[in-house]
């Protein structure tokens, strides 16, 4: 599909990845977009001057909210799922199992609950395209993530999942991968990170190229490469330090 044209919804548009989104479509010539966020109240005033963008609430936790959103926003022709958290939790720390619920619930079933929302809208304008913003951490785990890392892995499958449904109304669904992107998310990690921009630039890419994936940097295009090996040596270094 094209960009130039289209009618896109963002979730997550206040900033980071999402926020680049946002400029990336305007500047490639969509119509409009919907800037999607959680807290419209907490945006600064003029946060979004273009007229082409439209700000409405939506939270993935909020099953209201994105039945509203989806009937408020009715002209949409490209979806992109950019909104997620990161609770740092692992899976068999002490306490309670909040952290990986809390993940689950917004990266997989919050997502998920925004396609089944906007199916029909899409189907009626044409079929036009999902975006799912995932991670590298779909096809490994590190400690400190390995919430995160469960709730991705969910989330790609659930995106090859909806791939399948949606061919038949003519949707295009791709899922986007990448490291490390400088985010607020990323907060207190000290490795080499990408620029924002470049996971829209490469998404919107692809989009435009038809790809069901887009593997923005090396690390994910090493991490999937990894997947046909044996997982021993891709760990090794890890469980040998905790030796």
């Amino acid at each position: 599909m094209n960009i130039a044209g289209s009618v896109a919804l963002v979730t997550g548009a206040n900033r980071g990845i999402g926020r680049r989104f946002v400029d990336e479509l305007l500047e490639r010539g969509a119509t409009k977009v919907y800037a999607a966020v959680r807290q419209p109240d907490q945006l600064a005033e003029g946060e979004f001057a273009d007229a082409r963008v439209e700000v409405l609430r939506l939270d993935l936790l909020d099953a209201t909210s994105v039945t509203d959103a989806a009937a408020r926003a009715t002209d949409v022709t490209l979806l992109v799922n950019n909104a997620g958290i990161s609770t740092g939790a692992n899976l068999l720390g002490d306490g309670d199992l909040e952290g990986l619920r809390l993940e689950l619930d917004t990266h997989f079933f919050g997502t998920l609950s925004v396609i089944r929302a906007f199916k029909p809208v899409l189907a009626a304008n044409g079929g036009g395209a999902v975006v799912n913003i995932l991670s590298a951490l779909s096809w490994f785990s590190t400690e400190g993530a390995n919430a995160y890392a469960v709730a991705k892995a969910a989330e790609w499958a659930m995106t090859n999942g909806v791939r399948l449904e949606l061919a038949g109304q003519g949707t295009l669904v791709q899922g986007v991968h990448l490291g490390a992107a400088d985010t607020r998310l990323m907060d207190g990690y000290d490795g080499p990170m990408l620029n924002p921009r470049e996971v829209a630039v490469a998404t919107l890419d692809g989009v435009e190229a038809g790809a069901i994936e887009v593997l923005v940097d090396e690390w994910a295009r090493l991490v999937k490469s990894s997947l046909a090996n044996d997982p021993s040596g891709f760990y090794a270094e890890a469980l040998a330090a905790r030796v």
